[in-house]
């Protein structure tokens, strides 16, 4: 019988069969999940080519039989395109494209892509707000669900100079709550409830699942993350691929032309010496901040320390309290009066931080100083804000007094403009606040001065 028509027989039968059946059965109770998805690392990032740098350890798993799997929290589909006129979500399917066969070429065939919109800024908080973080939180929780890792590696949540995509950082942010509350069940209950008929479209059937390890690894390079967790050596030979391990995330890296064409074409112009030679741009030593681990293990220990197949209960995270502000204060908010609480509410304040506040930003750009401002006193009170610059820069708005009704908070904003010209050391940028005749906080935030980048907001 000709294949196309026996297949239209055998779907008329099985519609035919529900149809008759008013109340079908459920998925038999004693079905296991799904062995195919189950993998050992989950990699969490936010655009196509986020995974380059972690490509050359996930080569080294694959080699030691474990499985690997990627989520996507965006399409990348806000970049430039050097391929062609394709924008928007059009822009999105050209890159995941482009990515699948990235990762196809050195054994990666599990990936996934979630719903947040690619934001071009630095404020994690603009990223959360456009991903609309819970429908992606949801998401999320839903892939460690289903593909149960042992370990997710993630962008890490943190605001530094050269970490400067807030895509990023929102990636790193929701990876951790999907680690911190997938094994709750009850978090999202109706991707745990059993399915009550065969053509179920709501409840999903999945467990809690708890993993076990969190690592993070930045986009910044700073002395800061050194020893902060496992190194790994990128100069090995792959069996799989029979080329070093550094090379796989260099091969990878040419499938995405609709972002780096150019530079692309550059790599694939080169003889094989040549390309020997970028060893030294893209080899070394690797590295991941450590998170957390719920298996116990060293700091700087083997990423899979402590690990072994069975399953372990849910754990909740360790919270810490938040500290009270005094009555009459004034903190520093926007992204990073959030990641303070955030790491409190994580219990990943270990995590390294910057010396104090710090952002990259284009020459002669507005820096917005975000304030929170509280009166919790039964008395209006006056506060006054104060601006300190470095040469050339010049306050737009912000600096003066204002009065603050009794028991209320405030959300304020200093605007100040950076100069045009070049400058190659750190600013320094200071506000002050004060009421009563008393100081009553000093904030700084460092900024480095660049000729382009994202922008702040």
């Amino acid at each position: 019988m000709n294949p196309i028509r026996l297949l239209g027989l055998l779907l008329l039968l099985i519609n035919t069969a529900i149809a008759q059946n008013a109340t079908p059965s459920p998925t038999p109770p004693l079905l296991k999940p799904d062995e195919r998805l189950k993998v050992d690392v989950l990699l969490i990032v936010a655009h196509p080519d986020d995974e380059t740098g972690v490509v050359p350890y996930l080569v080294q798993l694959i080699d030691q039989k474990k499985h690997v799997a990627v989520v996507y929290t965006t399409h990348g589909e806000a970049g430039h395109n050097n391929m062609g006129p394709e924008r928007a979500q059009s822009l999105g399917a050209a890159r995941e494209m482009e990515l699948r066969h990235a990762l196809e070429s050195v054994g990666i065939n599990n990936v996934w892509f979630l719903s947040g919109r690619d934001t071009p800024s630095q404020n994690v908080l603009e990223s959360l707000a456009n991903w609309r973080q819970g429908e992606v939180e949801e998401e999320l929780v839903r892939m460690v669900r289903l593909t149960r890792p042992e370990v997710i590696i993630t962008w890490m949540p943190g605001f530094f100079i050269g970490e400067n995509h807030g895509d990023h950082q929102a990636a790193g942010v929701l990876a951790t709550e999907a680690f911190d509350s997938a094994g709750d069940p009850s978090v999202f209950p109706a991707q745990l409830a059993g399915p009550v008929k065969v053509n179920e479209t709501l409840l999903d059937g999945l467990q809690p699942w708890q993993t076990k390890k969190l690592y993070y690894f930045p986009d910044a390079a700073d002395d800061i993350f050194k020893g902060t967790g496992p190194t790994y050596q990128t100069n090995g030979m792959s069996k799989a691929l029979k080329i070093p391990y550094w090379r796989a995330g260099f091969e990878t890296f040419k499938y995405h032309l609709t972002q780096y064409r150019k530079f692309i074409e550059g790599l694939k112009g080169m003889d094989e010496k040549q390309v020997a030679e970028q060893e030294k741009n893209w080899g070394g030593e690797g590295s991941f901040v450590f998170g957390k681990s719920l298996v116990g293990g060293n700091v700087t220990g083997d990423v899979f320390e402590g690990i072994t197949p069975k399953s372990i209960a849910f754990v909740p995270p360790a919270r810490e309290p938040y500290p009270q502000p005094a009555a009459l204060s004034v903190e520093l908010g926007g992204p990073w009066g959030f990641y303070e609480k955030f790491r409190q509410a994580h219990a990943i304040t270990k995590l390294p931080k910057a010396k104090e506040p710090e952002i990259a930003i284009k020459r002669g750009a507005t820096l917005l100083v975000p304030l929170e401002l509280h009166n919790h006193t039964d008395a209006a009170k006056t506060m006054t804000i104060a601006v300190k610059l470095p040469e050339g820069w010049t306050t737009q708005s912000g600096a003066g007094s204002l009065s603050l009704e009794p028991q209320s908070d405030y959300y304020w904003q200093v605007l100040v403009d950076a100069p045009k010209a070049e400058t190659k050391e750190r600013q320094e940028i200071e506000c002050t606040a004060s009421a009563d005749g008393k100081m009553l906080a000093t904030i700084k935030i460092s900024v480095q001065l660049r000729n382009g980048g994202l922008p702040q907001n």
